[in-house]
Parts: C-alpha cells; sequence; structure tokens
C-alpha cells in the first residue's frame, strides 16, 4: 500500500506566505506520495475537521505549512492518532522546525520531507502533556509568557524583532513573583522572574532559552531565572539569544520528567499557545510523536 499524506495549509501564516506557496509545495510533495489531501483551514476547529476527515480515509503522514502555531494543532493531531508529522515552516517564530533541524527556507524543508518520505526516514521524540494537550516546544510562564501574550497582540513587525520589542515594553511594568516549582524529586520555592519547560531548546523565534534540552531523552530542561531586576534583565537579554544566560548567578537549571509550579497566577504558554494560569503540572511523554526526519 502506498503512502496517504495530507498536506495542512494555514493561509493566514506569515502574512500569507503560506497560502502563496501551497501550490509549489503540494506539487512537490505529491511526487513522493500515492495520495495527497489539501487541507485549507482558517481556523482551528476548521483545520481539526479535516485532519479528521482525512485520517477516516487511511492518512498516514500530515505534513503541516505554517508556523508554530498550525504546528502546534498538527501535534495534537498526529500525537493521538500516531500519524507521522512533516514540517515546513512559513510561520513568525518555527521554533519547533528549527529544533527539529527543519530547513528554514520552505521549499528547501520540502525537498528534504520529499527525500524522507522516499527514504521511510523516521524518528520518535518526546512530547510534553498539560492535561489533554501536547507541546512540542517550550511552556514558559512568567516575564516571558506575559512577553508571549503581548507578542501576539502586535502587528508589526514580524520575525524576532517583534518579540524584541515586546520584550522591552513588558519590561516597563513587570515585577517578579514567588513561585514554587516541584518535580516530584524536589522543590524550590523562590521570587522568580520566569520559568521555561523545555522539550526543545527554542522558544520566541529562536531563542534557545533551554539550551541543552534534547526532544529524544525522556525528560525536560527546565530553566529557572530567579529575581532580576528591571536592569538587570536587560543586561542578561543578549545573552538569551546565544544560551549563555544560564551561566547568569540569577539563574538555576534542571532536568525533571514532570513539573508541578504553584504560588502564584502567572500566565502560562506552550509551544506559544495560551494554557490558562498557573498553577499549572507538566510531564514529558518519551516518544509520544513520530516526526518525519
Amino acid at each position: 500500500m502506498g503512502i496517504h499524506a495530507a498536506l495542512a495549509v494555514h493561509p493566514a501564516s506569515g502574512h500569507g506566505a503560506a497560502a502563496r506557496i501551497a501550490d509549489t509545495v503540494a506539487e512537490r510533495l505529491r511526487a513522493a506520495v500515492d495520495r495527497l489531501d489539501v487541507l485549507v483551514a482558517n481556523s482551528v476547529e476548521e483545520s481539526r475537521e479535516l485532519m479528521r476527515t482525512s485520517h477516516g480515509a487511511g492518512l498516514d503522514v500530515l505534513v503541516v505549512l505554517g508556523g508554530d502555531g498550525a504546528a502546534h494543532q498538527g501535534v495534537q493531531f498526529c500525537a493521538n492518532h500516531d500519524v507521522a508529522l512533516g514540517l515546513v515552516p512559513a510561520g513568525t517564530g518555527n521554533d519547533f522546525a528549527r529544533a527539529l533541524g527543519v530547513p528554514a527556507e520552505p521549499l528547501a524543508a520540502v525537498d528534504a520531507l520529499v527525500a524522507a518520505l522516499k527514504s521511510g526516514a523516521r524518528r520518535r521524540i518526546d512530547l510534553g502533556r498539560i492535561g489533554d494537550t501536547w507541546f512540542a516546544t517550550v511552556l514558559c510562564a512568567g516575564f516571558d509568557a506575559s512577553v508571549n501574550e503581548r507578542a501576539n497582540r502586535m502587528r508589526w513587525p514580524s520575525g524576532p524583532r517583534r518579540y524584541d520589542l515586546a520584550i522591552l515594553a513588558e519590561l516597563a511594568s513587570f515585577r517578579s513573583r514567588p513561585v514554587v516549582v516541584d518535580t516530584g524529586t524536589g522543590r524550590i520555592e523562590l521570587d522568580a522572574t520566569l520559568v521555561a519547560i523545555g522539550n526543545t531548546r527554542f522558544y520566541g523565534g529562536g531563542v534557545p532559552i533551554c539550551p541543552t534540552a534534547d526532544p529524544e531523552d525522556g525528560v525536560f530542561d527546565v530553566t529557572i531565572i530567579g529575581h532580576a531586576t528591571r536592569r538587570g534583565l536587560m543586561r542578561m537579554l543578549p545573552g538569551l539569544r546565544t544560551g549563555k544566560h544560564v551561566t547568569h548567578p540569577a539563574v538555576r537549571t534542571l532536568r525533571a520528567r514532570s513539573v508541578a509550579l504553584t504560588g502564584n497566577n502567572w500566565p502560562a504558554y506552550a509551544d506559544g499557545e495560551p494554557q490558562g494560569t498557573v498553577p499549572v503540572t507538566v510531564s514529558c511523554v518519551p516518544g509520544a510523536l513520530t516526526v518525519l526526519a
């Protein structure tokens, strides 16, 4: 039996970039599969329904053309239905694709997927779980989640610059808060600026907040930034882009299979999507997702 694939297109991703290249992406994918369903969705509900319909016809592979929000929806479907996931980055951040080593240029990413489809190259990676929701990259709470909220409201600029400007705006009002980080084997209580729980390294358009996170090791990497003044945060920010922030005296790192955050009502975001507020408990599920590689 041949490969039945679906291409999920999110037209708004990348300010319309996904819509502009969708036909070319579909044409290249057809060379490597026996059937390709093109699923064009303008809402989460529409996307999920189209995926369910395609799955009912025997779907093997879902390729998502879009950004991290689109990839997040693809992760939910593929993890719950044991369907392999492929990514063609065409969004603002593209952090999941970056963590998997997917080429940043969309058509190069398609060519890599075609090669993987033809060779059968696949790998299983871990996912994070919060309630009934999967996440592939980072769950964050505190300053970084507030930045994410602000960045989502912004319409300019695009790419990493949006997050940089959101950071500067949030610095004016953010204050550290008491938080409890419980891993089941240890408990930390402190005034903190943020907590990031990483299945993979990146968030915020390429910021390696958990620079050694590995989605195939069965555990999270956790980065905790303790109490920091606005001036202290400003001094730390350049190091975030290089991963050198982990050497700062205010930063703690640890590894854990599960993490419970309590002690305040910070917003929580995972894969750049809102997940309510603290308290929140997350767990790492080894090998939960198959990806084309």
